[in-house]
């Protein structure tokens, strides 16, 4: 359980000043503050203390309270950071503001503001990592590398909130390369994700949609216990995709949140009606892509310049610059119409997709 009080880490390099945002905050809100005098030391108090609120001056020796800001961010993309300067202009402020600071104060610092910044931030903080609890991100790809493509990003973004990541697939793409690069290959993105990897050895292009099929994804499901779900589309040339996705639709059957992403093999019929953000987290997805060098040499696809022109296209749906998009199946309110769900009563013997 969360303990009752906030927790605060203050760091200034003027004595005076952090006692003074120490006592108020301990006396008002009953904080549970620590207090640095430089950013020496600061990612690994933040690492055992864990705190709800990072207050930090705008100007200190050794670093910057936007140094401190980028280090918060590392360590949790949520965790709220307050900066203070005795510079209470308007470029400060936007300065702070534009690096990602939560709340800007000027000194000699008005106790009600921080008092209200430090109760309101740590609160919502709270809230949030509350939100976090819990969840559990599977992503399902037929071969090494499909994942990477459909959910680098969103991926991204999942390790650095912090949600436990597994990536299950299916085969080990024996005809698209060597088995054993392959398998190298996606135990590097893996690793570069801090993800569990399932990998399976299925018949490449001849994936079943039935059993085993089923039965792995079911198996890991039952193991890892996704509360979210990433896997093929329907609407795809290649069959492995198709099967993979339809073997997962049974085996996904009880998971709160199921929704399937764009292959370089997706039809135009791929229908996507979420558009993930993935500004912050591009870089990660090609050094995701870069893991598996057997086939960047090879796959046009592959190209960062393509990567990023796609996940820019996507953006005209949605919001910022690069965005990653998925068809939703499930969401936590129930059953969401989609073209993936719809029965098909047509038998799809389509083979242009083998590789």
């Amino acid at each position: 359980m969360e303990p009752t009080a906030l927790r605060v880490v203050v760091l200034d390099d003027e004595p005076d000043v952090a006692q003074y945002v120490q006592l108020i905050l301990e006396m008002r809100l009953e904080c549970d503050v620590r207090v640095l005098p430089s950013p020496q030391g600061f990612t690994e108090l933040v690492r055992d203390f864990v705190p709800d609120v990072v207050v930090t001056d705008i100007e200190m020796p050794g670093g910057t309270g936007l140094d401190v800001l980028l280090r918060a961010r590392e360590i949790d993309r949520d965790l709220p950071v307050i900066i203070m300067t005795a510079h209470g202009t308007a470029e400060y402020a936007i300065t702070a503001l534009r690096g990602g600071a939560d709340e800007f104060l000027a000194k000699p610092l008005d106790s009600r503001e921080l008092v209200a910044a430090v109760s309101r931030l740590g609160s919502s903080y709270r809230r949030t990592r509350e939100s976090r609890r819990g969840r559990s991100v599977l992503a399902i790809g037929a071969h090494p590398d499909d994942v990477e493509i459909g959910v680098g990003g969103i991926l991204a973004a999942h390790a650095e909130a912090g949600d436990p990541i597994t990536v299950l697939t299916l085969s080990r793409g024996a005809r698209g390369g060597v088995a054993d690069d392959r398998q190298q290959e996606s135990l590097a993105s893996a690793d570069l994700l801090g993800a569990r990897l399932f990998l399976e050895d299925l018949t490449d292009t001849e994936i079943p949609v039935s059993d085993p099929t089923v039965g792995i994804i079911e198996r890991v499901v039952a193991e890892v216990r996704p509360t979210t779900v990433y896997v093929h589309s329907r609407h795809d040339r290649h069959q492995d995709h198709r099967a993979v996705h339809d073997a997962a639709m049974v085996a996904t059957r009880r998971v709160q949140h199921v929704a399937c992403y764009q292959s370089p093999s997706a039809t135009i019929e791929f229908c996507p009606t979420r558009f993930v953000s993935i500004d912050g987290f591009t870089q990660t997805k090609l050094e995701l892509l870069g893991c598996f060098a057997s086939q960047t040499e090879v796959r046009d696809y592959l190209e960062p310049e393509l990567v990023l022109a796609t996940a820019r296209y996507w953006s005209r749906f949605g919001t910022g610059r690069h965005v990653e998009p998925l068809e939703v199946v499930r969401d936590a309110s129930g059953i969401t119409p989609s073209s993936a769900e719809r029965a098909d009563a047509s038998t799809d013997t389509d083979r242009q997709g083998r590789r």
